[in-house]
C-alpha cells in the first residue's frame, strides 16, 4: 500500500509541476526571447542548490567521480537536447503545438519499451486509446490556425530527441547505481551548462541583457525555482513507471496547462479543440501499462533465495532510493 500510495504521489506531483513549468517557460521566452540564457540558467540554478543543500546536510548527495561522469554525461546532452528543442519550440509555435506532438509520442514509444525495455506490446484497449489519443491530439491542432515552419521543424527535433530521450533515460534510472536520486538531479543539469553557455554567446544572447525589465527577470527566477523541482521529480516518476506510461502522465497533465493558457490571454484553442482534448484525456485515463515479457524477467537463483538482501544493495537500487526518499 506504502508503495502504491509514494508512485500515485509522485506521478502527481509531477504532474502538477509539469503542467505548469511550460507556460511559466512560454511566459519566459516571450518576455525575455534568450532561449539558451534562460536554460542555463534554470540548470545551473539547479546544480547550486543541490550543491548547497548537500553540503547543509540536507540532502545525501554521491561525490564527484569518473565512474559516474562517464555515463551522465549521455543523460545530460540527450537532456540539454531535448530541452533545447522544447524552448526553441515554444519561441515559434504555440503552446497548442508542442501539446498535438507530445501526445503522439507514446504511439513511438510502445514500440521502443517493447524492443528495449523488455515489456509486452499494448493489449487491445490500449492500442485502442492510444489511437484514440493520436485522433484527439490531431483535431486538436486542426483547430488552431497559428502555424509557423520554425516552430514545426523544431518540434519534430524535439518529437526524435525525445524517444531516445525516454527509453534511455529510463535505463539509466534503472542501471546507474547512486545513493541518492538527488545525484541524478545534479548530473543531469550541471553537464549541459558549458554547452549552453557557449552557444549563448554564439548566438549574442548577451546583448538581450539590456532589454531585461523587471518582470522578465521575476518570471525568469520563478522558472528556476520550478526547474529544481521538475528535475527531481521527473527522475522519481521515470523510476516508478514505464517510459510509455511516462508519457501518457505527461501528455494528461497538460489540461491544467491549457487551463492555465486560457486564463492568462486570449492565445488558447477553440470549443473543438478543447473537446479534443477531452478524447486525449479519456484516452490516457484508460489506458493500461503493458507489464514486462516473461522472458525479460531475470531467474532467481538457489542463493539469491537463501541469501538475505545485503545492505550495500538496498542503497544502490533506485527503486530502494525512490522509496526511502518519500
Amino acid at each position: 500500500m506504502k508503495s502504491r500510495f509514494s508512485s500515485a504521489a509522485w506521478i502527481g506531483i509531477y504532474m502538477l509541476v509539469s503542467s505548469t513549468m511550460l507556460i511559466v517557460n512560454k511566459l519566459t521566452i516571450f518576455l525575455l526571447g534568450a532561449p539558451s540564457t534562460i536554460l542555463f540558467c534554470q540548470l545551473a540554478a539547479t546544480g547550486v542548490a543541490v550543491q548547497i543543500a548537500s553540503k547543509a546536510g540536507m540532502i545525501e548527495l554521491d561525490p564527484i567521480t569518473m565512474q559516474h561522469l562517464k555515463p551522465f554525461s549521455i543523460v545530460a546532452m540527450a537532456f540539454l537536447a531535448t530541452i533545447y528543442a522544447n524552448i526553441k519550440t515554444l519561441q515559434y509555435a504555440n503552446v497548442e503545438t508542442f501539446i498535438v506532438f507530445r501526445a503522439c509520442t507514446p504511439l513511438a514509444l510502445c514500440v521502443l519499451d517493447y524492443v528495449f525495455l523488455g515489456r509486452e506490446l499494448p493489449g487491445l484497449r490500449s492500442a485502442m486509446c492510444l489511437l484514440m489519443l493520436f485522433a484527439g491530439a490531431m483535431g486538436y491542432v486542426l483547430s488552431d490556425k497559428t502555424f509557423e515552419v520554425r516552430g514545426y521543424f523544431w518540434v519534430g527535433i524535439w518529437f526524435v530527441v525525445f524517444l531516445f530521450d525516454m527509453i534511455y533515460l529510463k535505463h539509466a534510472a534503472d542501471s546507474i547505481k547512486v545513493k541518492s536520486n538527488w545525484t541524478r538531479v545534479f548530473y543531469s543539469n550541471a553537464l549541459p551548462c558549458v554547452p549552453l553557455f557557449l552557444l549563448g554567446m554564439f548566438d549574442s544572447e548577451n546583448e538581450k541583457f539590456k532589454e531585461f525589465t523587471s518582470q522578465g527577470l521575476a518570471i525568469l527566477l520563478l522558472s528556476c525555482v520550478m526547474g529544481c523541482a521538475m528535475s527531481y521529480v521527473s527522475w522519481q516518476a521515470r523510476s516508478v513507471i514505464s517510459a510509455t506510461a511516462f508519457s501518457i502522465v505527461g501528455n494528461a497533465c497538460k489540461f491544467l496547462t491549457i487551463v492555465i493558457n486560457c486564463a492568462i490571454w486570449d492565445k488558447h484553442a477553440s470549443p473543438t479543440g478543447l473537446l479534443c482534448l477531452c478524447v486525449c484525456l479519456v484516452a490516457a485515463f484508460f489506458y493500461k501499462q503493458a507489464p514486462m515479457r516473461a522472458e525479460s524477467k531475470l531467474p532467481v537463483t538457489q542463493d539469491e533465495m537463501t541469501s538475505p538482501p545485503s545492505r550495500a544493495s538496498s542503497t544502490t537500487s533506485p527503486k530502494v532510493t525512490t522509496k526511502v526518499s518519500t
